[in-house]
């Protein structure tokens, strides 16, 4: 194993225990999922049916874009999840790197909205006229569903999948937990806005503004975003528990 995929095990493991610590878990489900660098379209997902905080770099599991399983490994693989992540990993964008996706409470609740996300936070407007839906189709079982997935999401970096969820993409670990944070953040904060009273939906001008304003301070240096906000994240896990390394 090359130093490249071991390093990029160790921080994927590291974001399964944030999951974990952020309190984003649902039971086993969930997946987050890296591209291995390299000529084959391989990616790295969560082994079936252990919790998210006994995740470890090792025990991540390769596989290929048609779900077959690469290294050796006494695991199975979630096959709705290899449908999901398959489907953006076989599009070879620099962008499509990292794939995270949750089933979080205030997530699915806001998916479970006509209105999907408002511009009603600093957060939330990150993704004003960013955002992308894809429509819920049942389960993620069938092959078929890559290619719609893919059009829903098109040139986007963050999707609700109606009635489902929140995914967020990126070229690295730390650029997609940012973002997949972001979003879940706004979420959150919808949730709990309106059950605190009318919303208070910013305008179109606004939004607009402070929209690509984030935007231009989040890829104001695409290579390192989200860098030093996961280094922080790592060093507060490795003092909780680092057998994540492991």
């Amino acid at each position: 194993m090359s130093d490249t995929e071991w390093d990029l095990r160790v921080q994927l493991a590291a974001a399964y225990r944030l999951v974990d610590y952020f309190g984003w878990t649902e039971l086993i489900y969930g997946h987050l999922t890296a591209r291995v660098p390299g000529t084959d379209p391989h990616f790295l997902i969560n082994p079936y049916g252990l919790n998210y905080d006994e995740i470890t770099a090792s025990n991540l599991v390769k596989i290929d874009v048609d779900g077959n399983i690469i290294d050796e490994t006494p695991f199975d693989i979630n096959h709705a999840g290899f449908v999901i992540h398959s489907a953006i990993h076989m599009k070879h964008s620099e962008e499509n790197q990292v794939v995270m996706h949750t089933h979080t409470r205030e997530g699915m609740a806001v998916a479970g909205t006509k209105e999907g996300l408002l511009p009603i936070s600093m957060f939330s407007t990150t993704f004003y006229k960013r955002l992308a839906y894809h429509e819920y189709e049942g389960p993620s079982l069938f092959l078929d569903e890559r290619e719609r997935l893919l059009d829903s999401l098109g040139d986007h970096k963050a999707m609700i999948l109606k009635n489902h969820g929140l995914l967020a993409v990126g070229k690295t670990v730390p650029a997609a937990f940012l973002r997949l944070h972001t979003l879940e953040r706004s979420c959150q904060i919808q949730v709990d806005a309106g059950a605190a009273g009318t919303l208070n939906t910013l305008s179109d001008n606004i939004a607009t503004k402070s929209g690509a304003d984030r935007d231009a301070f989040l890829n104001s240096n695409a290579d390192d975003v989200g860098q030093l906000e996961f280094a922080a994240l790592m060093r507060k896990i490795d003092k909780l528990d680092p057998t994540y390394r492991d």
